[in-house]
């Protein structure tokens, strides 16, 4: 499969298991690229996920398939196969993955780290989770309303975020949010947070609606893009 080139000065790693990818991962990337004016979001399917034992319910190269398909018309966005399948690991971790990236850019390229609020809330949990601020800022899509108490108390231990933030000039609305993240030992990188976009889709109740009907069900609301739900039909995924 022919891929673009990983290319531009500031980029943000965007993984996930995309199973399937919809319309609140277009969201969440538009608004992130809008507000830090990124190159490029690198949209990474992941093949095995250490926190997910019982793997995803679409097989790699669909879920790779439909995100190709799903960022289709969007010139910013890339598909990368950073997180794809490989015989020297078992897991897929997200410090792995960063640090290899930062081996194939630029040293003048910037690395950035997008994911939306549920991932961010589980941070603790992650391989080396309280390095991976240092190697790429995050760049996190809060739910609205969601206190700042909850986003300090999700980092891993020995790091803190400073309650005080200044707020991008860009056009988002509300605007970019950034803080500061410290660790104990003396290090600090940039945290970026997107507040308030109001974004509630749930990819296992979109794979539950498909199952229920039989096929991808298409809705005035349909939370799918068309190719996606395309994809899902023609292959019969989430049966």
């Amino acid at each position: 499969m022919n891929l673009p080139a990983h290319k531009g000065r500031k980029i943000a790693f965007f993984g996930g298991s995309f199973d399937p990818p919809h319309r609140g991962h277009l969201a969440v990337a538009r608004a992130a690229q809008s507000a830090l004016a990124l190159d490029s979001v690198l949209f990474a399917p992941v093949a095995v996920q250490p926190l997910k034992p019982q793997g995803s319910t679409a097989r790699f190269t669909d879920r790779l398939a439909m995100t190709e398909l799903a960022i289709q018309g969007e010139p910013n966005f890339a598909v990368s196969l950073a997180d794809a399948p490989a015989t020297d690991r078992v897991h897929n971790y997200t410090i792995d993955t960063l640090l290899r990236l930062h081996d194939e850019l630029s040293p003048e390229t910037a690395l950035y780290c997008l994911m939306g609020a549920d991932s961010f809330l589980n941070l603790r949990t992650w391989h080396r989770g309280a390095e991976i601020p240092f190697v790429a800022p995050l760049i996190v899509a809060a739910r609205p309303g969601q206190p700042l108490e909850d986003l300090a108390a999700s980092l891993p231990p020995g790091l803190s975020l400073d309650s005080k933030s200044r707020e991008s000039r860009a056009s988002t609305e509300p605007p970019l949010r950034t803080f500061t993240v410290r660790s104990e030992a003396g290090a600090s990188a940039a945290f970026f947070l997107l507040p308030g976009l109001h974004i509630d889709i749930s990819a296992s109740e979109i794979r539950r609606q498909v199952s229920d009907a039989s096929g991808c069900p298409r809705t005035e609301n349909n939370l799918l893009p068309d190719l996606v739900c395309d994809y899902i039909a023609l292959h019969g995924l989430y049966r």
